[in-house]
């Protein structure tokens, strides 16, 4: 006597489709959104990343600054504007390293190029040290761009074992690609080797036979990334008639009158005296505060 098999349920589709989608969207509340296209119209941009994913996200904004508002740092200035020019003109130009003092110029005179030069293709990316693993992939996506970019890295320096250190050491110097033509990173540092430095260092240093004097590897392997800038330039602080300079020539930019402008002169050391500093940052910022209350 023969027995018929049974026959295999047939699978209720419209269910299965719609248990899927149910899936699915629950994967998508889990996953980062995907990144919005990005403005190249734009002048300056940041570099944002949400997961695994970065993008550019277009400046709608821009702090401008003036090459004319940056005092007593001339020579600095010239130096920049040289290098930032042979960049846009396709001929050779370096990175740099800019150390020094703070609210000394270093971070606007970068903000004053993109200000003069943005409108000759010159365009400004800022990059925070977190995300400086991500050198290599922000190259590549602005390599085929006809527009010139600096990388900005502000305020950088690096503790022991950071990521970003070998990142930004591969894109100067030491990859086997070549860096884009069309980008160049200008950085700025209250540290002129970017790493911290400890007197231990100084014990592995070799005295050779014949009287030369060798840095131990710790200290070679902390001159090196700052060697892969081209062109060092060091801010000092300023002496008490360069900040009152700073302070005078904000005041007339905010419509102070020559009385006023005299007149604010002991207020303005006063001032950087309970600051402890005498920077262009505070000579803004007394500025500010003093054409407030005197500028009708």
């Amino acid at each position: 006597m023969s027995q018929t098999a049974s026959s295999p349920s047939i699978p209720d589709l419209p269910a299965l489709m719609a248990q899927a989608a149910r899936v699915l969207a629950q994967l998508e509340a889990w996953l980062p959104p995907a990144p919005p296209p990005i403005d190249w119209s734009a002048h300056a941009y940041r570099w944002r990343r949400r997961g695994s994913r970065g993008w550019l996200e277009a400046v709608a904004h821009v702090a401008r600054i003036e090459l004319d508002d940056l005092q007593h740092v001339d020579r600095q200035k010239d130096v920049i504007e040289r290098n930032t020019l042979q960049f846009l003109k396709g001929r050779p130009a370096n990175n740099v390293l800019m150390t020094g003092a703070r609210g000394t110029g270093k971070s606007s005179l970068v903000k004053a190029m993109l200000a003069a030069h943005a409108g000759q293709g010159l365009r400004l990316v800022e990059v925070d040290k977190e995300d400086l693993a991500d050198l290599t992939d922000i190259v590549a996506l602005l390599a085929d761009r006809e527009e010139r970019y600096i990388l900005f890295c502000d305020d950088l320096s690096f503790e022991e074992g950071e990521g970003g250190y070998k990142a930004l050491k591969s894109v100067l110097d030491g990859s086997i690609s070549a860096t884009s033509g069309n980008v160049l990173i200008y950085a700025t540092s209250n540290r002129r080797h970017l790493l911290p430095e400890y007197m231990s260092e100084n014990l592995e240093t070799r005295h050779q036979p014949d009287g030369e004097i060798h840095p131990g590897d710790t200290v070679e392997e902390k001159i090196s990334l700052s060697e892969r800038f081209g062109i060092w330039l060091s801010f000092y602080p300023f002496r008490q008639d360069d900040y009152l300079d700073i302070v005078h020539h904000w005041l007339r930019e905010l419509g102070c009158p020559a009385s006023g402008i005299e007149a604010a002169r002991m207020p303005a050391l006063q001032w950087a005296l309970e600051r402890g500093s005498r920077s262009g940052r505070v000579a803004w910022q007394f500025a500010k505060d003093w054409a407030a209350r005197h500028v009708e």
